[in-house]
């Protein structure tokens, strides 16, 4: 899957492009994103998927963030965990406080889940932000604290998207992807080293992800016309 790059491009701000400006062609080329996955998991139904990227700032999290947009206009109730217990950045993007979040619950302080859950400007879309910086993210998402976490929101949506840290920077996204159904991996144009997009994937797989495929992002437009899927045929 490709996303082009555009003159003064939305992909290089933290804008939901998706939700402000849906005829766009940036928004058309999420929707695209969204109907490949739709097809990459027509065997099993995708209700938990993480997303994730190589590195640091290849645009990961405003990936993430669009395409819990375009899932919810599709008429699913969205939920958008931010799991990335280190960085975190969906509060910013969706202007909310970050005071509590997933942090707060899986480490077992006492929240209730709605009390933790934010509603956005987008209809069917909730938002669950990060919580406090956590000392052990890692321990935290592999807790069975966290196997609750799963339980209950698999109740209440029909898709719960997770923006995970990078995956060679720690092993948070291992964790993860191991538990949930499907995974995304964001590369960048001209920034993400093919042998550094090439090990990520090889380190998902390790972790028995189901990698449905890759978005390659921050394309120039002119370098291309189409949109490419790499699938890995599961």
């Amino acid at each position: 899957m490709v996303l082009k790059k555009r003159k003064n491009s939305p992909l290089m701000k933290r804008s939901l492009i998706a939700h402000e400006n849906p005829m766009s062609p940036v928004s058309e080329q999420y929707r695209t994103i969204r109907t490949n996955l739709d097809f990459a998991s027509v065997d099993s139904e995708l209700q938990m998927m993480t997303v994730t990227s190589a590195g640091p700032s290849e645009g990961k999290s405003l990936t993430t963030a669009n395409l819990a947009v375009v899932f919810a206009q599709q008429g699913k109730k969205v939920l958008l965990v931010d799991a990335d217990m280190r960085k975190p950045t969906v509060h910013y993007t969706f202007r909310l406080d970050n005071v509590a979040g997933l942090s707060n619950y899986i480490a077992g302080h006492d929240h209730s889940l709605a009390d933790l859950i934010n509603s956005s400007r987008v209809e069917n879309l909730d938002i669950m932000t990060s919580g406090p910086i956590a000392p052990n993210p890692s321990e935290l998402l592999g807790s069975q604290k966290m196997d609750e976490f799963l339980k209950e929101v698999k109740q209440k949506y029909d898709l719960i998207i997770f923006d995970s840290p990078p995956v060679l920077a720690v092993t948070d996204s291992q964790v993860l992807t191991s538990q949930t159904n499907g995974t995304l991996l964001v590369v960048r144009n001209k920034r993400t080293e093919k042998e550094a997009a090439k090990r990520a994937k090889e380190l998902l797989e390790q972790a028995k992800a189901n990698v449905l495929g890759m978005v390659l992002n921050d394309v120039p437009q002119k370098e291309s016309g189409y949109y490419v899927y790499y699938g890995t045929g599961k």
